[in-house]
């Protein structure tokens, strides 16, 4: 079964060229297409789509709102944010959305393709230096505040959640705390089970707003 995807968009020509990407790679299906949040809306929720290729600035309802309207329904789809410019702005507030990936409409085809069989496997689509600065950066501008939900992981699970807001790959923690990758992905997925969170892109955001990690902090 391949992966299902929604295009929203309003322009009529980035859709085109982004439908024939798309397409052009065996496994990968475009189910549907909207020019605005709201129609984006309405036919994920028709289609079921996997992914969503969401653009930020659409009328009627901008990309952000209906992607968090769209995660806010059961069995949501992930949802990979498209936009123009490459702002601290725009990225943070696509992950505050709970969106699972960013990327610049300018970017290559492969990267495209790569993004989306990525988010589909469960993973978020993030440049650790790019996440990890702008998140400190925004993140920064308040208090954080504790969570009680902090006290449902143990040490290691603690631990782990610090070192994926540093932006650390699975390979990188495991090498950081001296265990094996498969262990690492078990860690993982019970912070973000006991968290509440969707994928890694939250459980950055989570941490440093909560203050597990500090802005500035290594």
């Amino acid at each position: 079964m391949g992966i299902r995807i929604v295009i929203a968009d309003d322009q009529a020509m980035v859709r085109a060229g982004l439908r024939m990407v798309v397409e052009s790679e065996p496994g990968m299906e475009v189910v549907g297409e909207a020019a605005d949040g709201r129609e984006a809306i309405a036919v994920a929720r028709r289609t079921r789509p996997d992914i969503v290729l969401m653009d930020i600035s659409m009328p009627r309802l901008d990309g952000l709102a209906a992607a968090k309207e769209l995660l806010d329904t059961p069995a949501p789809p992930k949802i990979i944010t498209l936009t123009t410019f490459d702002t601290d702005e725009n990225l943070y507030a696509a992950l505050r959305a709970g969106t699972s990936g960013f990327l610049l409409k300018v970017s290559p085809p492969e990267q495209l393709l790569d993004a989306i069989r990525v988010v589909y496997a469960g993973d978020a689509l993030l440049d650790p230096a790019v996440t990890s600065r702008v998140i400190a950066t925004f993140a920064g501008r308040s208090d954080p505040k504790p969570s009680p939900m902090l006290g449902e992981l143990t040490p290691r699970e603690l631990e782990v959640l610090r070192l994926l807001a540093r932006g650390l790959t699975n390979a990188e923690i495991a090498r950081e705390l001296y265990v094996g990758e498969a262990t690492v992905k078990t860690h993982v997925a019970r912070v973000l089970m006991k968290l509440c969170l969707r994928d890694r892109a939250q459980a950055v955001v989570f941490a440093y707003e909560s203050g597990v990690v500090r802005p500035g902090a290594a």
